[in-house]
Formats: structure tokens, sequence, C-alpha cells
């Protein structure tokens, strides 16, 4: 199995070689797929010097357009048979690869999502922001009748042929809800693994607002009717 490791980058410049370095620690990415969505902090200079590296596959948007743009980016260059992706904040540990991988090389899953709410350690901060997380997660359940606990996740592992004939439209975090009413309406087999989660606050840098969530419900609510 070739695993591609898909990072979208925005002005992560304190993060970015860590979580390169993390990820090459596990040893399991064939390759690692850096989509810079036009950042201006220095993270694109620390990527201009790492072009020309083996494993690192680098690719510059010009202007930001967003995560959904830079994921979709990364999907579609990625050459191997098993895409993961990986944020380029530190809020997610790639030492949790060998528990996301195993169903699919088990034969018994399409798709893996990484759970937050599964019951492993995480970082005790940001109320609303789970509530916001669990309510999204609820929606999707209703409306595609379906039992995620953690819809919004930022660990989605799939196998390349889920995406082989979709066409992911969005360009920010409604990302995660697209991605996520397709492969449900397709009927993926999807698994669900524990993760742990060491949430950053805004002050730390963290992107997603509260406008967000009002986007993500209306991308259920648009292809649970819509294809």
């Amino acid at each position: 199995m070739n695993l591609s490791v898909i990072i979208p980058v925005y002005n992560e410049v304190e993060s970015l070689e860590t979580i390169i370095e993390r990820v090459r620690n596990t040893k399991l990415a064939s390759e690692i797929i850096l989509v810079d969505d036009g950042s201006t902090d220095g993270t694109r200079e620390i990527l201009t010097r790492m072009k020309g590296q083996a494993d690192l596959r680098i690719i510059l948007h010009e202007k930001n357009q967003g995560k959904g743009a830079a994921v979709r980016t990364g999907m579609f260059a990625a050459q191997g048979d098993v895409l993961l992706i990986q944020d380029a904040d530190l809020e997610y540990d790639p030492r949790e690869y060998p528990e996301l991988l195993k169903p699919i090389q088990e034969g018994i899953a399409d798709v893996v999502y990484g759970s937050r709410f599964l019951g492993k350690a995480r970082r005790v901060t940001m109320f609303w922001h789970m509530v916001a997380n669990k309510l999204l997660t609820l929606m999707t359940n209703v409306l595609y009748n379906t039992i995620l606990t953690d819809m919004e996740t930022g660990y989605k592992v799939f196998r390349k042929e889920v995406i082989a004939d979709m066409t992911i439209h969005s360009n920010s975090f409604n990302f995660e809800p697209e991605f996520t009413a397709k492969i449900l309406k397709r009927k993926y087999r999807i698994f669900e693994t524990p993760i742990t989660f060491n949430p950053r606050d805004y002050s730390q840098g963290k992107k997603i607002k509260l406008h967000d969530a009002f986007e993500a419900v209306w991308t259920l609510l648009k292809y649970r009717f819509v294809d």
C-alpha cells in the first residue's frame, strides 16, 4: 500500500517543519504533498527551501483560496493507493496513522475517520466549538441515516478510488461536510477510530470561524438532495 499524506498549509511557519518531521517519523508515507494556499508569514519561503527533497511534493497556490481548495489540489495530485489528510498545525498526531490505516489494510473499510469523541485523550478547551461539532455531526446522522461521532474531523483516510468520479466544489472548511455527504450517498464503507486531539485556540492561530458552521449546515442540506 502506497500512502499519500496531503497537508494543506496556510500561514503555519511555526509548526510546518515539526509536522513534516512527525509524518516522516512514521515511516509510512510514500509521498508527502504540501499545498501552500498563499501563505504570507514565511511558510512559503520554508517550502521553497525544501523543494527537491525526494519524499516531498510541493504545490503553491498563487493566492489564498481556502482549505478545501488546498485539499482538493492535493487529492488529485496524489499518486498513492490510499490518501490521508493531515493538518499542518499540531492538533492531530501522526503517530495515530497505524490505527487509522488498519481498517483499510484489513479490507473492511474504504474510508476511515479519526474521531475526537470516542474516548482517547484530548486537551480540555473550547466548549462551544465542541458543541458546534456535535450538532453538525448530529445533523449529518439525521440527514444521511448514519452514526458518525465526528463528521468535522481533520483526519480522513480513504482509498484513492473513492474520489475517482467525485467532484469536490468546496473551497473552504465546508470541504468536510461535502466530502462526507458524497461518500455517504455512495455507500462507501466508513469506519471511525479514536484519536487524541490537542486543539489550539484562536490566540494560537486557529482559523475556523462561526460562519463556517453555517456554511457546513447549508452544505449538508444541499448535498442531501443534489449530487
